[in-house]
Formats: structure tokens, sequence, C-alpha cells
């Protein structure tokens, strides 16, 4: 069984087995930068920007963004972004539920899935009309047809969320490419990588 999981109200109240395809960070680091993600970046090419650098778990632990962005910048000389910031709470529940799930979460990147759909680096933002069809029809080729609109659900976040159902059908059946550096793990000595 293979799930797909972009954005949730609350990953306590669903039941998670098999392959567990998520588009958050999942993995932190006591301190630095982690290398999956400069690979995911390098991968994409000028879509890089479309993947967060994931800074050290104090930086999560902040109260504030003003707090973060300074432990940021003491623990790594480099500042967090606002949009980073943004990740903080889905960021630290999927944390705290990889930690007591039995469920085997794999965390994905939905570009990387369009580019490996696509054979290269889209050109067009998700947030394009261009860029939204040409998603669409990328996933139509793989077979799979998603509705015009889903309730409750922009369309580039349902397009994200089959492109990470893709992806974790590849991870199940063993095809899926992986980007980490086995020498680097996270702080509670879990692997750190992004499948697609």
């Amino acid at each position: 069984m293979t799930a797909s999981i972009a954005v949730s109200p609350s990953l306590d109240g669903l039941s998670l087995t098999g392959v567990v395809g998520i588009d958050m960070p999942l993995g932190l680091l006591a301190d630095g930068w982690r290398e999956a993600d400069a690979l995911a970046r390098r991968a994409l090419g000028r879509r890089a920007v479309t993947v967060f650098a994931i800074p050290p778990r104090l930086v999560w632990e902040q109260p504030t963004y003003a707090e973060a962005n300074r432990a940021c910048r003491e623990l790594t000389g480099n500042g967090l972004s606002a949009q980073t910031w943004g990740l903080r709470g889905k960021l630290l529940e999927v944390d705290a539920y990889r930690r007591k799930s039995p469920a085997r979460l794999y965390e994905v990147h939905p570009e990387l899935a369009f580019a490996a759909l696509a054979g290269a680096p889209l050109q067009e933002s998700k947030h394009t009309p261009a860029g939204l069809a040409v998603r669409r029809q990328l996933l139509n080729r793989a077979g799979i047809a998603l509705p015009a609109k889903l309730p409750g659900a922009a369309e580039n976040d349902l397009l994200d969320a089959a492109a990470v159902a893709w992806s974790a059908r590849r991870i199940a059946t063993g095809h899926a490419v992986t980007l980490t550096n086995p020498a680097q793990r996270a702080d509670d000595n879990t692997e750190i990588a992004i499948r697609y």
C-alpha cells in the first residue's frame, strides 16, 4: 500500500501503514545544513528555489521567527527565510509523529517527481496556468487522472500530492531515486534522504 500526504489537519488522526510519502522535511540535525537539500537543489537546477534549506533542530525550537533567525545565523552563518519558518508547525508535528509512529514515512519533493516524469526539471512554476497544465499532463501520462477541483484543496496542492503518491509507489517497488549522504544522520540517528 502506498500513500501520499501533502497537507493534513493532523497526522495523529490518520492510520498510516506501508509506504507513506510526505512533502515535508524528515530528519533534523544538531548543527549544520542537511546535505539532501543541497543535492535536491542541484538536481533541480533553476527550480532549486523550490527546495527549502532546513536548519538544525535548535532553530525550530525557538518560539519566534526573530529568535529562530538569530539562532540560525549563530549556528550556520546564514539567516532563515520567513517562508522556511512558515513550515515550523507542520515540520515539528511530522517530526514528533515520525519518532513515535510505526508507519514508515519517506520524504518526497514534488518538483523532483515532476522532473523525473518530464525527464528534466520543469521550466514553469506550479503557480502559473502553464505550470499547472504541464504537471497535470505529466500525471495523466503516468496514468494518474485527477479531478479538475477537489473541495478544500488548491490545484497545485492536489497535483503535488499526486506526484508524492507517484513517488511513494516508486519507493515501494524499489525504483525511486534517493538523494542522501549516508554519513549524515539526523540527531536521532535516522536517515536524512529525499526520494522521488
